[in-house]
């Protein structure tokens, strides 16, 4: 859905790379007296994602086990957790981010909502390349038994990653606010069919119309799942920086933080943008996403999340 983005990550590839050392090292930290979870942290931290597949096939050459074996074996809870998405490359862990929302007693929504508002479309036809992989079946498939109705709709749309080549913001106007009734299915037709830069020009052109902006007459006239996937893409079109960084903040400042919100986000924005989501943070909340991090995580976890993010300015 977003756009594509200058490389404004926090994690870089580490100059003079050897993965065979990186393998040894972590070997050491995990077969000897006691897993020493520092360099576990300071190796995979300190490495791209691209170094870290590397690190994984010359640790499983050295030792006939797989990395991620041997860290669930010798790691656990959201430490662990966070440490195998590290080492997951980033459209196989987007995907198994995708088979935990739909899987179970009801789906998550809410992690639907942010891989297909805040994903490029080269990242969503990613997903869903890993996706047939993984399972031997088609995303939209099984998606399709998971979700219903206009909500239902508007995800399948974005999995199917189209784009067109107009602008429609009285089109929206007509469908909305100047309305008796409101056509959903207008709404989700421009907005999930045009290109980013398509949307901020869609953007403006309604607020001249109506004198509101889009995001306003949606929550006005939309409600339930479907208000808030489109409100999502919305604000992605506006700035995906911007909507991480409020889920990122509700995420910690709600009623009991998840984890796993903070472990997809930070992870995997960790080579996209994450120097603009704490931009964003700082702008929007007037407080470091480092030091909310800092506050609200605790051990292991919350230093691996720390090294990830970066203080201030660095």
């Amino acid at each position: 859905m977003s756009s594509v983005w200058v490389i404004r990550g926090t994690i870089k590839e580490k100059p003079g790379f050897n993965p065979s050392e990186d393998a040894a090292a972590l070997r050491k930290a995990i077969e000897g007296i006691g897993t020493t979870e520092k360099t576990l942290i300071d190796v995979l931290t300190q490495r791209s994602n691209a170094q870290r597949q590397l690190i994984c096939k010359a640790y499983q050459d050295a030792t006939g086990r797989t990395l991620c074996d041997a860290l669930e074996g010798d790691t656990n809870g959201h430490f662990e957790d966070i440490l195998v998405a590290l080492i997951t490359p980033p459209a196989k862990f987007d995907c198994q981010e995708f088979i935990q929302a739909i899987k179970g007693a009801g789906t998550t929504e809410s992690i639907l909502i942010e891989l297909f508002a805040s994903r490029s479309n080269h990242q969503i036809k990613a997903i869903c390349d890993a996706y047939l992989a993984e399972t031997g079946r088609a995303l939209i498939h099984d998606l399709k038994s998971e979700v219903s109705g206009d909500f239902e709709k508007t995800l399948l749309i974005l999995a199917e990653v189209q784009s067109n080549q107009f602008f429609f913001g009285p089109i929206l106007y007509e469908a909305g606010e100047k309305t008796w009734g409101t056509d959903e299915s207008k709404f989700i037709d421009i907005l999930c069919h045009r290109s980013v830069p398509q949307l901020r020009q869609t953007l403006v052109e309604y607020k001249s119309l109506s004198g509101k902006t889009l995001q306003e007459s949606i929550e006005r006239e939309v409600s339930g799942r479907l208000e808030e996937i489109l409100v999502a893409i919305v604000k992605c079109v506006k700035s995906v920086p911007a909507y991480l960084a409020e889920r990122l903040y509700k995420n910690m400042k709600g009623a009991g933080t998840t984890e796993s919100t903070l472990t997809r986000i930070i992870v995997s924005r960790s080579e996209v943008d994450l120097q603009d989501i704490k931009a964003e943070y700082k702008k929007l909340f007037g407080t470091s996403l480092y030091s909310d991090i800092e506050s609200e995580t605790s051990g292991d976890f919350c230093q691996t999340l720390l090294k990830i993010c970066g203080e201030d300015g660095k």
